[in-house]
């Protein structure tokens, strides 16, 4: 039933973005395009910011802002109201085609994903109503002190804007996802911090900088945030390359036979899922995933493999052996020493280990009982359960019954509610 809700919220999130839009091009196509040189410039900025977007092959939910000078361009239209000290005649629905139009037109051949751009069109949109007419009404003019005041409200604009955006960020991430609103939100708002900061500052400077030097002054004030664009790709190019290299270290055991193909691959993506359904930080997923990735590098040491790689049915004390050298194996790869800590942790008593080292106890363990003959989905949740007095955290256990009976998979078997 979840499963249903959520992608029911997403197809209306869709469907209200595809309104917006052809209400926007429906009211524009009859009215004319007001300004028509000022709707083509910023359309070519965008444009431009758009083909500048790189598609990560890696891309997902919850994936931050690859194509920045686009969102600032955006932005920046959304709260125009003079062009070298004069008004400009544009409204909020032209905004709004403009912008799709010119997201379609840079994207060519390329087509954004469909939450990118309903997202671009709902909080442009929203920028847009809340300033456009505002400035229309000569409410600003009024204000004593104009300039003070103009600004203030491009402030406010700009901050109920960005909160609109992680909101609508954090719901389709969410829905597509799941586990708990609350953790997916607080990540969406500490990334305002970072890139989501330069695109805010870099739209509202470039709205006031035209509204006294004209629109010369789009390319100079586009230039800083075009180079860190360019930054931020090359940033997420080595995160990649990154991830790819502990991708391969974690098939290692599986080139030498210790254990089943794809294993370290289900149980990081088994994992990931039941972390952020306990909540857990982007930060702390992605620690989660890497040591998951490399949990059974240890392994390597054995110079018997162990059958399918179980080392859940090994004696304690060998266990902790090969937990313990597969942490100092990953201390090498010179990845953060949190993963290693989780690696090391692996066969303490649950109560003595951090919340990452339970849960890959707990996938691992489902996995390995999945891969027996005769055991299932629902009889392997029936033994972790069993065993939470000792071996597993009944919490941990709990959320990952609800990430299988999501339609999650693991162990090449349904889900138990499909068992």
């Amino acid at each position: 039933m979840t499963g249903r809700n959520d992608g029911l919220l997403i197809r209306s999130v869709h469907a209200a973005a595809a309104a917006l839009a052809l209400a926007a091009l429906a009211r524009t196509a009859w009215h004319g395009v007001a300004q028509p040189q000022v709707a083509l410039t910023y359309g070519l900025l965008i444009a431009v910011g758009e083909a500048a977007r790189r598609r990560r092959p890696t891309a997902g939910p919850g994936d931050r802002q690859t194509a920045p000078v686009g969102a600032a361009g955006a932005l920046s239209y959304a709260l125009l109201g003079e062009i070298a000290g004069r008004p400009t005649a544009h409204c909020a629905p032209q905004v709004v085609a403009v912008v799709l139009a010119a997201t379609l037109a840079g994207a060519i051949g390329r087509p954004p994903a469909r939450d990118h751009l309903a997202r671009r069109l709902l909080t442009t949109g929203f920028a847009a109503v809340c300033f456009q007419p505002l400035h229309h009404s000569g409410a600003l003019d009024r204000w004593p002190g104009h300039g003070p005041a103009y600004a203030f409200v491009l402030l406010l604009v700009l901050a109920l804007t960005t909160l609109f955006d992680a909101v609508l960020a954090a719901v389709l991430t969410r829905a597509r996802t799941g586990g708990p609103y609350g953790p997916v939100l607080r990540d969406e708002l500490r990334a305002l911090a970072g890139i989501g900061t330069a695109i805010c500052a870099t739209g509202a400077v470039m709205a006031l900088a035209v509204g006294v030097a004209g629109l010369w002054a789009l390319p100079v004030f586009c230039l800083p945030l075009l180079l860190t664009q360019l930054s931020f790709h090359r940033y997420t190019a080595v995160r990649a390359t990154y991830h790819q290299t502990i991708a391969s270290l974690a098939r290692s055991t599986e080139i030498a036979g210790h254990t089943p193909a794809g294993h370290a691959r289900r149980v990081a993506a088994l994992s990931r899922a039941t972390g952020r359904e306990l909540g857990l930080s982007e930060t702390g997923l992605t620690v989660l995933e890497y040591a998951a990735l490399m949990h059974d590098i240890g392994q390597l040491s054995l110079l018997d493999p162990v059958p399918a790689g179980a080392t859940e049915q090994l004696p304690p004390e060998q266990r902790r052996r090969i937990a313990l050298l597969g942490g100092a194996v990953v201390r090498q790869t010179g990845v953060p020493s949190d993963v290693a800590v989780v690696v090391e942790r692996q066969a303490d008593p649950y109560r003595e280990q951090p919340l990452a080292a339970r849960v890959i106890r707990t996938v691992n363990a489902y996995e390995d009982l999945v891969g027996e003959t005769g055991c299932g989905p629902l009889c392997a949740l029936e033994r972790l359960r069993l065993d939470t007095a000792r071996e597993h955290d009944p919490q941990v256990v709990a959320a990952l019954g609800r990430v299988l009976a999501r339609g999650g998979r693991a162990g090449g078997g349904p889900g138990p509610d499909q068992g």
